[in-house]
């Protein structure tokens, strides 16, 4: 029925008032409804539509109809009927196909904002307004016979952390849709210098996974102008929903669903698989659309009532409430079935409780076994919840198959994160080498780390060695090279290359997981901006200028990727393998770490490997186990042939330099 003059829809306000019933009040949240059922949202078919949300303190609830993602009045409006557990629910009973719509709740005395439902999966420009979509309809062609690459082992995962505007907004790219889901679809672009960019570079260098900083929708960047503000879109808006900016035409609802999936299909295509980086931990204000229906209820307080601040953003949501939790569950399981994603990584994953964590865990690993979990063991900020409940990194041994990221690793290797001035052990810094030492070993138990000399925890945290993260830099803070440029201020560059070489050389020979930050291979730089999160594209976009500029630094990442792919002792799966085939030398030099992996480990075609790491800023005499010994890495080539023969019980290792050799 169509409501199209003023004095009619007076009339239904008026109605609606009258018919409001008092509910009784619920004094704790722990003593609010929890809904069983697997529905909530919107749920389409041609011949009805089913819309259901959770709004248990509402006294009535009401729906709009639109025809349009913005503009323009309701083309109908409709009261829902309370249900059980919290829920109000309508039906309509013909095609209601790409029409858009709000919810308002009516709590307490008063209306709250219009809005979509957290479970909305598909939204008009700026997501102010859910749309109703048949998801079937956005597949593009032959999406069912999409096939994720190959993955035997979490631990042969190697991570390329990537902002989907940054791999192609600058004019170097020569990439069409700049900016854009579409642009990492795209194969055949190169830089002016006729270097290979986007998906073409990202596959040649070798990474199994992408990972892409927030691509759900976010708050900050208006989608009518996403040229005109930058962001990292870590401000969550609709949880379930791609970002509009990213897309062709955020006007309508289908088009960012149609390319994301889009670029699910090429990248699986091209033998990468795909990880989503999710923030359940905050909302970008607490005028939510988590507050549009259910006030307060998805939040952490202090003791005094105010929102607790755990994340630095303003509130924390409170994962452990059961309607929180099913939430994160049905909402990671939705973009895991829908969008056909191999793994997610979480923000903030020290605010969420383990439980909740280790739910989710379980309800993804039924979807999918490979499926790869992973995010930050800590907070920003004071949380009311106990840390022994919470998914913080000396919890992670009560994790299932989720990851952690290892920052006593990433700040031995470079210094320490709270000083950018100080340097680390790739930059001769003493005291160091256990902190790296423990990220070689995947922050397990092994019995030669002296964990009292470890940079920030003093046990080993990870079960096993899929649970550690190893890198050295990410989206946060500096790029690695200008971190090293800060805290080196009298290097040449020639130094600070050795220093990046050897950062990332460790990362990509040590036990764990692999993770690289785009553009890290051509020196990335910020040009020194920390925290770039709304800095201008100047500033965050990828120069593929300095692709062709320091080609020989590229080639050298890519040949250690090469190394640790064909190489399965570099990623074996279990902490007793580790503890069984991995041994470090005592070199009587505290920056020289020195290890041997022996025993053909993991079923490696190489019987033994020696690993030596010269933090040094000089060259250094070391004595090595007596054998026949092939060198096939030094700190400027990587020739997996061999470079050299090595028959002396003595070897000089080059300043700054990470040396492999192996013996069959």
């Amino acid at each position: 029925m169509m409501y199209q003059k003023p004095i009619l829809v007076l009339t239904i306000l008026s109605v609606l008032l009258i018919s409001f019933k008092p509910i009784k009040e619920i004094k704790s949240f722990d003593d609010y409804p929890v809904y069983s059922g697997t529905d909530l949202g919107v749920n389409y078919s041609p011949i009805k539509t089913i819309f259901k949300v959770w709004a248990p303190t509402a006294s009535a609830v009401k729906l709009r109809l639109y025809a349009a993602g913005d503009g323009g009045k309701p083309t109908q409006i409709i009261k829902l009927s309370k249900a059980t557990q919290g829920v109000w629910e309508t039906t309509i009973k013909h095609d209601l196909k790409d029409q858009y719509y709000t919810f308002q709740v009516f709590n307490k005395g008063k209306w709250l904002q219009e809005r979509p439902d957290i479970y909305a999966r598909a939204v008009g420009v700026n997501g102010k307004r859910g749309m109703v979509i048949d998801l079937k309809s956005t597949n593009p062609k032959n999406w069912a016979k999409d096939k994720k690459p190959a993955q035997k082992n979490f631990t042969d995962i190697i991570i390329y952390e990537l902002h989907v505007r940054d791999l192609s907004i600058s004019p170097q790219s020569g990439i069409e849709h700049k900016g854009k889901f579409l642009g990492l679809t795209e194969t055949g672009t190169k830089s002016p210098d006729g270097e290979s960019t986007g998906l073409d570079h990202i596959k040649a260098l070798g990474v199994t996974h992408i990972h892409l900083l927030p691509s759900f929708d976010f708050n900050s960047v208006d989608e009518t102008k996403p040229d005109a503000k930058y962001n990292w879109g870590y401000d969550p808006l609709n949880y379930n929903v791609p970002e509009g900016s990213y897309s062709t035409n955020p006007y309508n609802g289908n088009v960012r669903v149609h390319e994301f999936k889009q670029m699910v299909q090429a990248l699986h295509a091209n033998g990468l698989r795909v990880i989503l980086d999710v923030v359940y931990n905050h909302t970008s204000d607490t005028a939510s659309n988590f507050n549009q229906f259910a006030p307060g209820y998805f939040y952490r307080y202090t003791a005094k009532g105010a929102y607790s601040n755990g994340t630095g953003c303003g509130n924390e949501t409170a994962s452990e409430r059961a309607m929180m939790r099913k939430y994160m569950i049905e909402s990671v399981g939705y973009w895991a079935k829908e969008y056909h994603l191999d793994g997610f990584r979480f923000d903030l994953m020290g605010v969420h409780d383990i439980e909740t964590m280790n739910d989710i865990s379980a309800a993804l690993h039924k979807i999918d076994p490979t499926i790869f979990i992973y995010g930050e063991g800590w907070t920003a900020g004071n949380s009311p919840l106990a840390e022994d409940l919470r998914a913080v990194k000396k919890n992670a041994y009560k994790l299932h198959k989720i990851a952690v990221f290892n920052d006593d690793m990433r700040d031995g290797i470079k210094g320490g994160w709270s000083d950018i001035k100080a340097k680390g052990f790739v930059s001769g810094a003493a005291g160091y080498a256990e902190s790296v030492k423990f990220g070689i070993v995947a922050s397990t138990r092994h019995p030669q780390i002296d964990y009292s000399k470890v940079s920030y925890s003093k046990t080993p945290w990870a079960a096993q060695p899929y649970q550690t993260i190893n890198y050295v830099s990410c989206h946060d803070d500096n790029t690695l090279f200008d971190r090293l440029r800060i805290s080196n201020p009298n290097a040449s560059e020639a130094d600070l290359i050795k220093m990046d070489k050897l950062s990332n050389a460790i990362v990509l020979t040590s036990q764990g997981i692999a993770f690289l930050h785009a553009g890290a291979e051509m020196l990335r730089t910020k040009q020194g901006i920390a925290n770039s999160f709304n800095s201008p594209d100047s500033i965050n976009q990828i120069e593929w200028s300095r692709k062709s500029k320091y080609k020989e630094v590229f080639n050298y990442y890519k040949a250690l990727v090469a190394l640790r792919k064909n190489h399965p002792a570099f990623r074996m799966p279990s902490t007793q393998m580790i503890q069984s085939h991995l041994k470090f030398f005592d070199t009587g030099d505290p920056n020289i770490i020195a290890y041997e992996i022996s025993g053909n480990a993991n079923g490696d075609s190489w019987k033994n490997i020696l690993i030596v790491l010269n933090g040094n800023m000089a060259d250094k005499e070391v004595k090595i186990p007596t054998g026949n010994w092939t060198l096939v890495t030094d700190g400027n080539m990587i020739n997996e042939k061999g470079l050299k023969k090595i028959n002396s019980e003595n070897m000089s290792i080059d300043a700054t330099s990470a040396y492999v050799l192996y013996e069959q």
